[in-house]
């Protein structure tokens, strides 16, 4: 009980001292159909701990050849509702997430008196006829995301100036439109104090008379 234990799906680690760790026929137990019917060469582990030694010795026979069958179901299933790039790429860790729950699930009704620590994705390929065709579209895949990134990274770069150039040249015009008009109302009050002052000495009384142009 207090050993983890492990399951290999698809390859075979030498030397293993768990009798039921490697698969006989690891070729095709990593063969699997997606849901956009291609396929794939998926390797696995499971890592587990024996908590309930009366059910596993007692209550099921060979429960570590049982949970190996419920293990590859389960991993058939889950990939079976994926895409192959969804398997190979972007779903690893969700996968490995579901099929972790729902082997624990399978593990309990089966009673089989163990508990799943790990479900855990090693190599996943695709099948070695289209390896190559496979490898030139994630490296057009990955040549598009380095595009957008150039791109991102060059607007980013660019329009915060483009932003503040338009700023500065706008509070420029606003800075002279209002030295503009604080010279026209200076001009307005001047011509208005020498205006007063015009209209006093036109209308003075020691003129004699009320001075007409």
């Amino acid at each position: 009980m207090r050993r983890q234990l492990k399951l290999e799906f698809g390859f075979a680690t030498p030397g293993a001292t768990n009798p039921f760790q490697n698969s006989t026929e690891p070729e095709m137990e990593k063969a699997m159909v997606t849901g956009d019917l291609n396929e794939a060469l998926v390797e696995w582990v499971v890592q587990y701990r024996i908590n309930d030694p009366r059910r596993f010795l007692f209550d099921v026979r060979d429960p570590e050849e049982t949970m190996r069958a419920a293990a590859e179901a389960v991993m058939r299933e889950i990939v079976g509702d994926r895409t192959v790039d969804e398997v190979i790429t972007i779903g690893r860790q969700e996968i490995e997430v579901e099929s972790r729950a729902l082997l624990q699930k399978v593990v309990e009704q089966y009673q089989l008196g163990m508990s799943i620590d790990l479900v855990q994705l090693k190599n996943v390929n695709p099948p070695k006829q289209v390896q190559a065709s496979f490898d030139e579209v994630n490296q057009a895949q990955q040549e598009k995301q380095r595009s957008i990134n150039l791109a991102n990274g060059e607007y980013n770069k660019v329009v915060p100036r483009a932003r503040g150039e338009a700023a500065r040249t706008i509070a420029e015009a606003q800075g002279y439109a209002q030295k503009r008009v604080n010279e026209a109302e200076g001009d307005a009050a001047s011509f208005v104090a020498v205006f007063g002052q015009y209209e006093k000495a036109r209308k003075s009384p020691a003129s004699g008379s009320i001075w007409k142009p």
